[in-house]
């Protein structure tokens, strides 16, 4: 079998993403999307061991991953780094590994709302992130963090599982943590970064109540708090929040969280007519009227808000798929496909 540095050149020249090696079925990479064979022949059950045992290092952390059933790293192959993880079906490992880029993109080169382009500006509260595995989140981040870095003199910490893009500090003074090497959890890499005497913030997941409490006390304390989510849209993403917090709490959470939140990205790749993938996205803006429909709980009428937010840089997931149909990026299938509102989207996008 082909190795991981020679999978990842070849992947890397043809543009894919991913890779995955699953016993039994050819190594795959994700191009455009979809998923291709890097070759025609099946791996092997002694193949797939072989791998874990080079990815995991020692016989104590393969072991271990034998024990647990998964196993999460970053390394580098071929000249870029890569996220590694690693996982156990029908008793056998199997990887899938993400290629990541060799350098952090400027921020106005993503094709965001324009509206993006001023996060760097915060100085506090809580901006989220949110979208399916593999919809450029973490880049989008980078991307943030890095013009934080070049233009402004913060601290930053990020705590990341595992750490991805790593920054070359310029402006700013940057402490990358990685959960499970530098910090046992999110929560506690959190809580001990207020004592780090931070300016910015980066939560790779908020995924617990723990997390979502202490990074809505960081942004009170005036902190500017960077997070991701793996929800579908700003209404989503506040119910989420809320919804990890027993029903006697909630209505304080929904409180705090109209004072803190700034904004939420939603972010989706939708594959172009031509090769690649185009980015759509919805951008909500927090205003006073949304705060009003945060504090209140009626999150459904948040699309509604967002869709007439244009002035202010706002615009939901269906208007940047319009968009993206118009100047012919996306077909009218694709658009369609991932529209959330379908109906809108047939009639806006001839």
């Amino acid at each position: 079998m082909m190795t991981l540095d020679e999978m990842v050149a070849g992947a890397k020249a043809e543009g894919a993403s991913d890779i995955h090696i699953i016993c039994g079925i050819p190594p795959k990479v994700r191009k455009n999307g979809e998923l291709e064979n890097i070759v025609d022949t099946p791996v092997t059950r002694e193949e797939c061991i072989s791998i874990a045992k080079s990815l995991t290092k020692t016989e104590e952390a393969f072991n271990e991953f034998l024990k647990v059933g998964e196993f999460d790293a970053a390394d580098t192959f071929a000249g870029s780094r890569c996220r590694i993880h690693l996982f156990k079906q029908r008793e056998v490992p199997s990887l899938a590994l993400r290629i990541l880029s060799e350098y952090i993109p400027e921020l106005g080169t993503l094709g965001l709302p324009l509206g993006v382009l001023d996060l760097p500006k915060l100085h506090k509260g809580i901006v989220l992130v949110t979208g399916e595995t593999g919809s450029g989140k973490s880049t989008t981040l980078a991307a943030i963090l890095d013009d934080i870095n070049h233009h402004y003199k913060k601290h930053i910490v990020t705590l990341e599982d595992p750490i991805e893009y790593v920054y070359t500090p310029d402006l700013c003074a940057i402490n990358q943590r990685e959960i499970g090497k530098d910090t046992e959890s999110f929560s506690m890499g959190l809580r001990a970064s207020l004592r780090e005497d931070p300016d910015v913030i980066l939560i790779g997941e908020m995924r617990d109540r723990d997390t979502i409490e202490t990074a809505i006390t960081a942004a009170e304390t005036g902190h500017l708090v960077f997070g991701t989510l793996h929800t579908g849209s700003a209404s989503d993403s506040i119910d989420r929040m809320v919804q990890v917090f027993p029903e006697g709490a909630q209505q304080q959470i929904r409180l705090q969280l109209s004072m803190v939140l700034q904004a939420v990205l939603t972010q989706q790749l939708i594959k172009k007519k031509d090769g690649g993938r185009a980015l759509a996205a919805e951008y909500m803006i927090v205003t006073d009227a949304i705060r009003n429909l945060i504090r209140t709980g009626n999150t459904p009428q948040i699309a509604n808000a967002v869709a007439t937010s244009a002035e202010i840089g706002g615009q939901t997931m269906d208007q940047s798929i319009v968009m993206l149909v118009r100047k012919g990026l996306i077909s009218r299938d694709s658009a369609l496909y991932y529209a959330v509102n379908k109906d809108f989207v047939s009639r806006n996008m001839n």
